[in-house]
This record gives C-alpha cells, structure tokens and sequence, in this order.
C-alpha cells in the first residue's frame, strides 16, 4: 500500500490495525493536508455485515463534532470495493505508549481522563457509546488535546441492541461486568472502562488481573480493586471513592451520567491544585548527605572503620521520618575529590552535610564532626569525641540524635527507637562486620570472598547479629549474580544465612531484600518475592537497594511503568549511583524498547564514570537492537577491556559478531567460551547467545535447558530481554518460560 494513491491520498505509511481495520498515514493530495486512512481488512471485504459495521462506524463518528472526538471527513470504496475512511491525522502518541514510559502523576492523570470524559459526555449526548475505551484508542496530540479516537465497536444506541448474548467484541481488561456477560451496554460501561485507564495510568497495573481471558473475566466478575495508596492522604481518599463508585459491579450503584462523574474529577483536581498551592509555600524536606568520614589514624587499614562510621550514620538517619538522606554509593562518589561542598550539595540535592574524622591509637579513638549548611558553608554545628573504643555505639548515637535536633526534625517515639537500635553489643563483632560491608562494596570476586570471610567472623563473636547474617547472605548472591560461582552452590548459603537474619529479627529491611533476590534469582517464587521485597520497603522506605531490586524484578516480570516508579524513586536517594542508572536504562530496553533513550541513560551513567562496564555493556546492548552492530563490537569490546573476566559480556560480542557478519570471530568466542566452561563456572545461557546469533538454534536450545537446570541468573530475565524475541513463538521457548513461572 505505501506508495500508492488511493482516490485523492497518497498512502505515506502505516500506523497499526486492529479488529476492526488497519490504518495508514496519508497525504490529501487536494487539500494538502495528512490525514488517517482506515481500511476495512481486505479479507473482510467481500463481508457484506463487516462493511456494513464499518460504514455504521463512520456515520455514528461523522455525527459528531468535539474538540475531544477525532474529526472524520469521508468514507469512500477503491475500485476493488475495500472501504476505506478518512480521519484527522494528529502529531502525538497514543495514551498507551505513554503509560509504558512510566506512571503519570495525578494531575496528568486527571486531566486526561476529564478530556476523554467531555468527548465521551458529547457522544453519549447523541445516543452513541464507545464500548472500547482503552490506552490504544485515546490519542494524545502535540498540544496535549486528548482525541478519543475508533469508534469501531460504537452502536447507534437508538436504533439497535448494544450487543448480543454470547458475542463479546472489544479489549477484555477494559471491559466491564456487563459487556463481558455478554449483556446489553449503555454509557455506564464507558465510565467503567475509562476507570479502568484512570486506575492503570496512575498505578501502572490493571485493577482487574488474570494469566488468562477467563481468569480476567473472573476478576471482572467478582473481585475489588486494590486501593491506591501511593497518593498523598487526602488525594487518595477522594480518588479510591470515585474508582469505587465507577467500577461498581451493580449498574445502579454506578455512576448513571458522566456529567455525575466529571463533577466529581473536577473536583478533585480543584483540591489538589489547591492544596498544591499551599505546599509550594511549606518548607520543603530537610536533607543531608553524610561523606566518607577521614582516616587520620597511623594504619591506614582502619579505612574501613572510617567508612563503617559513616555508613551506620547513614542507616541510622534512613529511618527518621520527615528526613531525606543520601545513599552511601552517592555520598561517597566524593571521597578524596577536591570539591566545593555547594557543588557537592548540588549533585546530591541536598541542603546539608556531615563531615568528620576518625583516628583510632590503640583502646582509644577521637571523632570530630561537623554539620555543614550548604547554601553558605556555615557550620550549623561541630563535636569531637575523645573516649575508649568501647563507647563507639554511643558517639554514633550521640552524633545522629545531635543531627535530628540540629535539623529541627521531629523524632517520634518509634523513629527513636530505630534511630538508636543496636544490633550487636560485641565490639569485635562490629568491627569484622565493617570489615565484611567494606570489603563486600568493593564488588570483585576477591573482594567478595574477604567479605564472607569477615562476616562469618563476626557471627562467631556474636551468633545474634542479624546484620552480619545479612552482610553474608548478600556476599553470596553477589558472587552468584556476577556469574562468580555456581548458583545452586551460592544461593543455598544466601538462604540459609538471610533465614537465621530474620528468625534473630523480623523487621531487617536488608534481610527481606536479600531473601526477594534469592526468591526472584534462584527459586523463581515470584509473589513470594514481591511479598518480600514490599516488607522491606516498608520497614525502611528509604533502602535505594530495595527499590533498585524491586524494579529489576518488576521488569523481569513485564511491569514495566512500575518499574521505572521503583527507579526513579531510588535515584531520588541515590541520585549519583552507576547501577541504579543502568538498572534504568535495562527497565527502558526491556520495556518501551526505546533505545535512543537507552543509549542516553547510558551515556548519563558514563559521564560519572567511563569505565563502567555495566554502563558499556548495555550501550552495546542497545546498538545490538538498533542494528547498528559496529557501534555494538566497539561497545562490547571496551566493556571487555575494563571487565575481562564477565562472560556475559563476552557472550555480548560474540553475538554481534555473529549479526554484524563477523561469523569466524563469533565462532572463535563461541570456542574460548566452550573451552572456559570446562575449568571454571561459565552460566550455559551466555554460550547460548552466541549459538543465537550464529543461527545454531537447536544448539542454543541445548544450553538454555542446561541453563534453566543450573539456575542460572540470567533465566530470570527470559520474558523481558528483547534479544529473545524472534523465539517467543517457538514451542520449546515456551516451555522454558512455563519453567520459570513466567508464563502460565
């Protein structure tokens, strides 16, 4: 078609179909203007019912004329009889593609769903109801003017039945109770359905769920929403009595009019705008960052200890309500850098900082602090700490506690009792944990392993300290996540060490992070990991670690606009972490595959560090998709340069190799990987890469068997990795996604 002239359009391109027609972009060669061709398909042609659907679809739209209504301008038939109708063309994206970026703020959200709601308040005027209300069908132009657009399934409501019993048309998660029995339909069905988007639009989900079509019905049919909650208080009161009213299963308990229920939207964005006008005026959060403090001790080991003060700090403040905090990764991307502390404030976005010093001699240490207001470099307040070693838990709590009533934060009675909360009495015993979290954030396999080695240490000093479990658990799951070690053989010992964490204490948000990894990782328990990684966010709501892993696993599992909710808030708290960056950009490449904004993500990430191997290794990623493969061996190869040992990096270039037509090359790494198995841990699913792009698709199959029985990390990503793609129809690939539980 593209290319053609079909009556006075010249057909320009297609932009997508559905049941009902596809449509082409298209150039009115008479009044020179774009407009939307919409063709009955062409195997529909000979239907007589079919265009006589069609030709009903123009009339009830042509019949009416509102700024949220697309404009249409004729229908017309080719010379081969397929019809065809000319709409308005708009600049813009659908609300569906918007919603896969990520979630719209409330306002955004009310807004539109008001738009869609006057065009659908002037349809029903004339007797006309939509009944396909979805993301897809409500397009957002330039200007930000909602169309409601295909007016396929509409009926003239006066002159015939709305639909007929046991024929269901339309998109079953919008649909409500009475269009999925099957049952005639009026304007109530169109509020339920524009709910439906309200609720999807603000919560990234769907109100009604189910792995199936009749599981969905079921939902439809007998279960409630789950309420919003992540609203401020009053917002989120009045917009779950709205939702309540108009997704309400009986017909009378519903609203009856839009008008009814645009008055009550208007409302409510009338509060919201109101009270956001009395925020604008509230102070906003005080916030601090706390740096690395500085080893002025003789031994320059006791870095550790220095690091381990101000991490503990930094735990500490995380719980105090009404006080944001900077994460460790971001507040100690300073360390040894000569930078002015209002351009540090800046990058961190925060308004204040602590300073300090540690120098230990023998049984005795001094600690000097300073709280330094960013704005004017004053020094808001400042403490030294001359005592035995003995009492380092009290100057940690001496030196929060000050913090909190330097800020004039409130501390509630359960904030101080967080605030202050030991976790071992044993000064030994904290001293190796220090040692095990120095050495475990310095993430290499040697690193890592010392890690293990001094938080066993320390649980052999105190066999109650959950952190040290914690710390160990974690180890492990690194070494296994980096492809380091076996899974089966690493993920048992994370088990084991996070259980007896929360059997010493149920409320460690650390502890529930690491037992959702495990469950997402190894056990492919996945409400059992969303049940977990929900706890911790609730025992430490500003854990960025949570939350970066919570997005990971919400992307693996396709929840995408959740997701990038998820990153955005951990950058919120991390704002200067490379990882929580590139977790971003894997969340974009999996879930609009938009990759231009990958690439940019990326580029983000190696403006703070050019050597990252994450950062490069997704860039190669993204270049891969784009089918710009040169682009894509450069990137692989400086992430290997940096990374030499990552063999998913190495599997990376392998495969580009292959698409890039370098097959000998590929093959030669298909080779080195093979060879490499054989002495050490090599997970079955890299080699299976290259085997992909190499073509050699029963061989691949053969690893990625081998893999779903090693567990292999990377198993977990098989739903979500557009590199699979050209397999989803493939029967075997099927079974492995059953496997996993990611599909039913």
């Amino acid at each position: 078609m593209i290319g053609k002239t079909i009556s006075h359009y010249k057909i320009l391109e297609k932009l997508g179909g559905g049941a009902m027609g596809v449509v082409y972009k298209a150039k009115d060669v008479k009044l020179k203007r774009n407009v939307a061709l919409k063709f009955l398909p062409s195997e529909w042609s000979d239907d007589s019912e079919s265009k006589e659907h069609f030709i009903k679809e123009a009339q009830a739209a042509s019949a009416l004329d509102h700024i949220n209504i697309s404009i249409i301008y004729e229908v017309d038939e080719t010379r081969d009889g397929q019809i065809f109708m000319a709409l308005a063309f708009y600049e813009g994206e659908t609300l569906k593609k918007k919603v896969q970026r990520g979630l719209l703020k409330l306002e955004e959200a009310l807004d539109i769903t008001i738009q869609a709601a006057r065009g659908l308040d002037k349809a029903h005027e004339m007797g006309i109801v939509h009944r396909d209300i979805k993301p897809a069908n409500l397009m957002i132009t330039k200007d930000g003017v909602v169309k409601i657009v295909d007016f396929g399934l509409a009926k003239l409501a006066l002159q015939e039945k709305q639909t007929q019993a046991g024929n269901i048309m339309g998109t079953i998660a919008y649909m409500s109770p009475e269009q999925v029995r099957g049952e005639e339909v009026d304007c109530r069905t169109d509020i339920w359905s524009l709910n439906v988007v309200l609720y999807q639009m603000i919560t990234g989900k769907l109100p009604f769920q189910g792995a199936y079509e009749q599981a969905m019905v079921y939902s439809i049919l007998n279960e409630e929403p789950a309420p919003i909650r992540n609203l401020p208080a009053q917002g989120s009161s009045r917009l779950n009595k709205i939702l309540s009213k108009a997704l309400a299963k009986d017909l009378q308990s519903r609203y009856q009019k839009v008008a009814e229920f645009l008055g009550d939207l208007r409302k409510l964005k009338g509060e919201l705008e109101s009270t956001k006008e009395r925020a604008s005026e509230v102070k906003p959060l005080p916030s601090i960052a706390v740096l690395p403090f500085a080893n002025l001790s003789a031994d320059k080991e006791q870095d550790y200890f220095c690091d381990g003060m101000a991490e503990e700090i930094i735990n500490a403040l995380t719980h105090v309500e009404g006080l944001r905090v900077a994460a460790r990764t971001s507040a100690f991307s300073f360390r040894g850098k000569s930078i002015d502390i209002r351009e540090i404030g800046k990058k961190l976005d925060v308004e204040t900082l602590l300073e300090g010093s540690v120098k230990k001699a023998g049984n005795r240490v001094r600690i000097t602090t300073q709280l330094v207001n960013v704005g004017d470099g004053y020094h808001i307040w400042s403490e030294k700490y001359d005592r035995e070693m003995q009492d380092v838990f009290a100057i940690q709590d001496e030196i929060s506690l000050a913090i909190v009533d330097k800020m004039k934060v409130s501390l509630l009675g359960k904030d101080k009792e967080k605030l202050l909360k030991r976790h071992t009495q044993a000064l030994d015993a904290y001293s190796l944990y220090l040692k095990g979290r120095y050495f475990w954030n310095k993430r290499t396999e040697g690193s890592l392993r010392k890690a293990i080695q001094y938080f066993e240490q320390a649980i052999e000093k105190d066999p109650g300290y959950a952190l040290a479990y914690s710390g160990l658990a974690d180890s492990h799951i690194m070494l296994a996540e980096y492809s380091l070690v076996q899974p089966k053989d690493a993920f048992p010992k994370a088990k084991a060490a996070v259980m007896k964490a929360l059997e010493i204490d149920k409320s460690l948000a650390e502890a529930h992070t690491s037992l959702a990894f495990v469950k997402t990782l190894s056990d492919w328990d996945w409400l059992g990991a969303e049940k977990e990684f929900t706890q911790a966010i609730e025992f430490n709501p500003g854990y960025p670690t949570a939350r970066q892993w919570y997005a990971e696993y919400l992307t693996m599992t396709g929840r995408y606009s959740e997701a990038i909710a998820e990153l955005k808030r951990a950058q919120e708290l991390d704002p200067l972490s490379l990882t929580v960056g590139v977790a971003l950009g894997v969340t974009l490449f999996c879930g609009t595959r938009q990759y231009d904004r990958v690439i940019e993500e990326c580029q983000k990430v190696l403006e703070m560090d050019p050597n990252f191997g994450g950062a490069l290794n997704l860039l190669g990623m993204a270049y891969r998709e784009r089918g710009m493969h040169k682009e894509a061996m450069e990137e692989f190869q400086k992430a290997r340069a940096f990374d030499e040992g990552n063999t998913w990096i190495t599997a990376g270039l392998g495969h580009a190799y292959a698409l890039g037509g370098k097959k000998n090359e590929a093959k030669k790494v298909l080779e080195e990987l093979e060879r490499l198995s054989k002495r050490k841990y090599v997970p079955s699913d890299n080699i299976a890469l290259v085997c992909l792009g190499l073509g050699k698709k029963d061989l691949m199959f053969e690893y990625l068997e081998k893999a779903c029985e090693d567990r292999c990390v990377g198993m977990s990503w098989l739903k979500a990795d557009p590199i699979f793609d050209s397999l989803r129809s493939d029967p075997r690939f099927k079974s492995l996604l059953k496997r996993i539980g990611l599909e039913e």
